[in-house]
């Protein structure tokens, strides 16, 4: 209980009165980007969801989002399904059922390694054979001491130590890019939308300001 108090605290004194700027930020990454990973027939997970900048904006056949924050639910569309609970914890979800798991800025507020090796796992679990897990996070090799400003950052992680534990798990690695995104919109940070989806068709541009990794996991599919 403690915990969704203070996620929902949290919430909303670091996105509070960016809800309409996020959403346009995320709405440009899903159709710009993340569309090319993500079939019109796909069952999509959100995980850690927050206030569903992804999960409300990316085209799929079904939504799920999972949160520890209990109001998540209030900024989810309709569509979406809601999951209320601990990441780290067996999921409500069909083994073998969803074809992406995707998840942002999640990993690193877990409150240890063993809490990511579970959440992976259950990933796993509930991922198709060639279904993916897409991560993208602060990359500790590019924030050394901006990574800690946000307090309820517990586990350093860079695109190396997450590639590492996902092949521990079983996945296979499709895509890594140390840096992607830039840090962080929580900060008041507005960049211009058209910016943003400048931004993205412009790599060279990720090597100055990219300071989050993108890693891209695969199930792989069992040989028969």
């Amino acid at each position: 209980m403690k915990e969704k108090v203070f996620l929902k605290h949290t919430y909303s004194l670091r996105f509070g009165g960016l809800e309409e700027y996020r959403n346009a930020v995320w709405k440009i990454i899903c159709e710009d980007y993340f569309i090319r990973y993500i079939s019109n027939e796909d069952t999509v997970l959100d995980l850690g969801c927050g206030w569903g900048e992804f999960i409300n904006n990316i085209k799929c056949a079904t939504k799920l989002g999972l949160d520890l924050n209990p109001e998540s639910s209030i900024h989810l569309s309709k569509e979406v399904y809601f999951i209320n609970q601990d990441c780290s914890q067996t999921w409500p979800i069909r083994t073998s059922s969803l074809d992406i798991v995707f998840t942002s800025n999640l990993l690193e507020h877990l409150p240890g390694k063993d809490y990511i090796e579970r959440t992976i796992s259950e990933t796993y679990r509930c991922l198709k054979e060639e279904g993916l897990m897409i991560c993208v996070g602060p990359n500790i090799n590019y924030l050394p001491g901006r990574y800690w400003d946000f307090w309820d950052h517990f586990t350093p992680i860079t695109e190396k130590s997450l590639s590492e534990i996902l092949k521990i798990k079983g996945f296979q690695i499709e895509k890594v890019i140390p840096q992607f995104l830039p840090y962080s919109m929580s900060l008041g940070n507005r960049y211009p939308l058209s910016f943003v989806r400048l931004y993205l068709k412009l790599p060279f541009l990720w090597r100055v300001w990219g300071k989050q990794f993108l890693v891209i996991g695969k199930k792989p599919k069992v040989s028969c």
